[in-house]
């Protein structure tokens, strides 16, 4: 095997720290193709892994309170901003990104595992969770029954996808560190080194117990295999291996608990009654430039389809790439770029296919293939500039509801009445989130009625918050994430209710003596 100078990261397993025997997979700078580092966990005993994870690691957790996970979780958080200058170098040179848009990944992550480090102290030193109140069982009140959750005693496994490598990480083991549940995270192969960079260091600084955080890089061949009934894995990627995820055994056989998040066509709703030039209008133009150019597009919340009034169409197209014309693109080392790069040339070709592909139904409003890029050979970087398609009517279009194009590109489309609308929304199969710009508060709360059962989130954005809103795209860990249908059918975060995928739950029939002392140990149960 000829020498290779690049350097091969580690996989952390077992308690140790191994490399795999094979050549490995070479992670590129997307802006100067240049080699960065390779990736393979070739050779490594996957059983042996699993099984530590399991055992030592969950067993040392569950002797844990809650308080005192949650103080696990603030020492990650310590180790975690003491080497944020190294992510933000990584995430420059592995996923392209600029400052502000690494900023999103990298502190959204220390944010979030922040978030329950508090939330997990305030559940204080028991072990249980007591769900609900007590019932009795007949007449007589000495026999009840109490539902309790209690940590299941098996392994996390995330297999995570290539946009969010810090924040995919930690808002997934935030809630199951904080449950007792021991980790296994397999990265996106394409940005993995932000994530094996960032186990390291905590790996490094001791603050977890042996087992409790591991990491595998490179091939996911195998992994599904080592699953036991107790353990549970969650997933973020697309549809097609999200269904490869639950037809496996462990799923379809062992009844492995399963959580997927998978393609969203998201949607933003202008408000029929607004105008040109309106607060609502205005909100709806930045949002929509936002979510087109953040990360490049690459979210899975980002905004894929942007619903407005028919007779507001041209005024909504021209307002949006007006700001679109205005986005430098290329590489983000330069400070005057706005936009990075895509994550890698394959998912530049996925995007520019995607992008011909929603042509055949869809107008070219903005075309980003004729923008300059800054300090980047378009032959040699993944860079692709913002582009804006459009539908006058929607109805008649069938892609544009079905194919989820991840980059910056989103499509906007006309209605003519709110039944036309809410229709067309629905027409994405359930989604992450819908936002909806209107000033007045009772359209508000009908569109949410009309969208929430097919939306993970409903983010309304109105002049009185404008200021103050989390934005569209931006998930924080104290609501909910995740979607119906399309989108997975999956649920994440949502403060304390992200903890119950991680627990099993039970229903205790005994006296009311023996469940007092059972209620002993546990803390009620109030997400």
């Amino acid at each position: 095997m000829p020498h290779n100078d690049t350097p091969l990261l580690p996989n952390f397993l077992a308690g140790r720290w191994q490399t795999g025997s094979g050549h490995g997979t070479t992670l590129k700078d997307p802006v100067l193709g240049t080699p960065l580092v390779r990736v393979d966990n070739t050779g490594l005993d996957l059983a042996e892994g699993f099984h530590f994870a399991r055992d030592t690691g969950g067993s040392a957790l569950r002797a844990l309170t809650y308080r005192q996970r949650a103080a696990l979780l603030g020492e990650v958080v310590k180790v975690l901003q003491a080497h944020r200058d190294a992510y933000y170098e990584i995430a420059t040179a592995n996923c392209g990104t600029t400052k502000n848009d690494s900023a999103v990944d990298i502190d959204g992550g220390i944010f979030t595992l922040g978030t329950y480090a508090k939330q997990g102290e305030a559940l204080g030193d028991a072990k249980c969770l007591l769900d609900g109140e007590r019932i009795r069982m007949g007449k007589d009140p000495l026999f009840q029954t109490q539902h309790v959750l209690n940590p299941t005693r098996g392994v996390a496994l995330f297999i995570n996808a290539f946009n969010f490598p810090s924040w995919g990480l930690w808002e997934k083991a935030a809630p199951a560190l904080l449950s007792g549940v021991p980790v296994i995270v397999k990265p996106a192969t394409a940005t993995a080194w932000l994530t094996q960079r960032m186990v390291k260091d905590v790996v490094d600084a001791g603050v977890l117990p042996a087992g409790a955080l591991s990491v595998i890089c490179g091939s996911s061949a195998h992994l599904m295999d080592q699953l036991q009934p107790f353990d549970v894995v969650s997933f973020t990627g697309s549809a097609e291996t999200a269904r490869l995820i639950r037809s496996h055994p462990a799923v379809a056989q062992r009844s492995v608990r399963c959580n997927i998040e998978a393609d969203s066509l998201n949607s933003a709703l202008l408000d029929p009654s607004a105008t040109e030039g309106s607060e609502a209008f205005n909100l709806l133009v930045s949002e929509v430039v936002r979510e087109i150019t953040v990360k490049s597009g690459q979210k899975c919340t980002a905004i894929r389809r942007i619903f407005v009034p028919l007779e507001l169409f041209d005024a909504a197209a021209d307002a949006i790439s007006a700001k679109l014309a205005k986005i430098t693109v290329g590489n983000p080392r330069n400070e005057g770029v706005r936009m990075g790069a895509l994550v890698s040339l394959e998912q530049k070709r996925s995007v520019l296919h995607g992008i011909e592909a929603l042509c055949h139904e869809a107008l070219v409003l903005h075309d980003g293939s004729e923008t300059a890029l800054v300090d980047a050979d378009p032959t040699v970087s993944a860079c692709v500039a913002p582009t804006l398609l459009g539908h006058r009517d929607p109805g008649q279009a069938k892609l544009l509801h079905e194919v989820e194009v991840f980059g910056p590109v989103a499509t906007l489309m006309a209605y003519e009445d709110e039944d036309e609308a809410w229709d067309l929304i629905r027409r994405g199969e359930g989604s992450l989130v819908v936002s909806v710009y209107s000033e007045d508060p009772v359209f508000i709360a009908r569109a949410a009625a009309e969208l929430a059962d097919s939306h993970g989130r409903v983010h309304a954005i109105s002049p009185d918050v404008a200021a103050s809103q989390t934005g569209h795209g931006n998930v924080m860990p104290m609501s909910l994430h995740g979607g119906p249908g399309r989108a997975g059918g999956g649920e994440e975060l949502g403060g304390l209710r992200a903890l119950g995928f991680y627990h099993r739950r039970s229903a205790v029939q005994a006296s009311s003596a023996a469940l007092d002392a059972l209620a002993a140990s546990g803390v009620p149960f109030k997400p």
